[in-house]
């Protein structure tokens, strides 16, 4: 997922064929490949999501898997930036539905007071596995120095946890009970449906929600790289130094965000989930306010930079409340919808943002991205809570 802001900038320029990393060019591309890729994310969510409703949760999994894998692989044989353009697209599929699956199955399987502690350990993977692109860059360093692109090659691997899925993690009892009732009365849930009745206030809420929050995340993980490494006191500095700098920051925010994950479940437990997703984006525009309100040295900013961090806690809760606001047989596809067609916009926003960079100062980009956070706060104070709603709390049976 984050192997591609790790190496962009030289992956982009060698497609381009320019040698000044800095040409505008690079960073208008560059931010339309990822513009891709989260549409690409927005589109598997409701694709496989829609899937994992009909043929079941563990199945589409390793569907999800594979297609991420095979084509985050193939990203390395990209010879002009449309290819690694499409390259991306068709990862990102995969990517949004494996959180739409995933979600939905671990929701299933969990018991209820467990499950704001396994939203932030399935959010803490996430951010794991970003430390482990961020390890192998630095293993590779001397290859990807001279061919970017190779870096792409680590993402193959998730492709061999396909064979201990499908031996070892079953179909949900709550899916399957669902499946056959529908199979009885040949009533099956569209995603139309998604729009209808008491569930359609809160699928355009969700949406909302995550359009605006994941618009201001992405934009702040796409773009505060390029902001620092072009800081008056950076710019001079080598390659090879800027590149450290860059890892350590991307190592500083997932690690903040990995306390942000815990911190945001526990306080979940104690104050339920709505309130504390509107506190967590409240947080995040502060943060993103006080990093970039004013321009400050690189020493001082690397260490603000764990604010941003810290507040993308956030998004550990999305993963175990958004997936029981739906019924059953529209869970996966509603948790999918919701949370991905946020991406659709965050696509569209990231380049958007972008075109207010100039000369390599994104500060106001990143601002105004940061500013999306507080609709945001808003609208998620008027989401349902799950605690007042006992249908959706239900048990999973074993």
């Amino acid at each position: 997922m984050h192997l591609y802001t790790l190496v962009y900038v030289q992956f982009v320029a060698e497609l381009l064929d320019v040698t000044n990393t800095k040409d505008p060019a690079v960073g208008r591309y560059g931010s339309i490949i990822q513009g891709l890729f989260l549409l690409g994310w927005a589109l598997g969510g409701g694709f496989f999501g829609r899937i994992g409703d009909r043929l079941g949760r563990s199945r589409t999994l390793c569907l999800t898997i594979l297609t991420y894998a095979v084509f985050t692989g193939l990203s390395a044989t990209a010879q002009t930036w449309w290819q690694l353009g499409l390259f991306r697209f068709l990862s990102a599929l995969g990517i949004g539905g494996e959180w739409a699956v995933g979600a939905s199955l671990l929701s299933e399987t969990w018991p209820r007071h467990w499950r704001p502690w396994i939203a932030a350990v399935l959010q803490t993977g996430v951010n794991v596995g970003i430390l482990l692109a961020v390890l192998a860059h630095l293993l590779l360093a001397p290859l990807v120095a001279e061919q970017p692109r190779w870096l792409f090659l680590v993402g193959i691997l998730p492709a061999l946890l396909v064979l201990w899925i499908r031996r070892a993690v079953p179909e949900t009892a709550e899916w399957t009970a669902a499946r056959a009732c529908a199979d009885r009365t040949a009533q099956t849930p569209r995603v139309r449906d998604l729009f209808r009745g008491e569930v359609r206030y809160t699928t355009w809420l969700v949406i909302a929600v995550c359009a605006l929050g994941l618009t201001g995340h992405w934009a702040f993980m796409f773009w505060n790289q390029i902001q620092f490494k072009n800081l008056p006191d950076v710019i001079a500095l080598s390659d090879r130094q800027k590149a450290d700098w860059g890892r350590a920051i991307l190592n500083l925010v997932i690690v903040s965000s990995i306390l942000g994950n815990f911190v945001a479940a526990a306080l979940a437990r104690r104050f339920g989930y709505r309130r504390v997703i509107a506190a967590m984006s409240l947080g995040y525009f502060l943060a993103m306010l006080g990093c970039y309100a004013v321009e400050w040295p690189h020493a001082r900013l690397y260490y603000l930079l764990a604010l941003p961090g810290f507040f993308q806690g956030l998004f550990a809760l999305y993963t175990m409340y958004l997936p029981p606001l739906f019924p059953t047989l529209l869970r996966t596809t509603g948790a999918g919808f919701c949370y991905n067609i946020g991406r659709v916009v965050s696509a569209v926003g990231v380049v958007f943002f972008g075109l207010f960079g100039h000369v390599g100062d994104y500060r106001l980009t990143l601002l105004l991205a940061g500013c999306l956070f507080l609709p945001a706060a808003f609208v998620a104070l008027r989401l349902p809570e799950l605690r007042d709603r006992p249908e959706l709390l239900a048990e999973p049976t074993d």
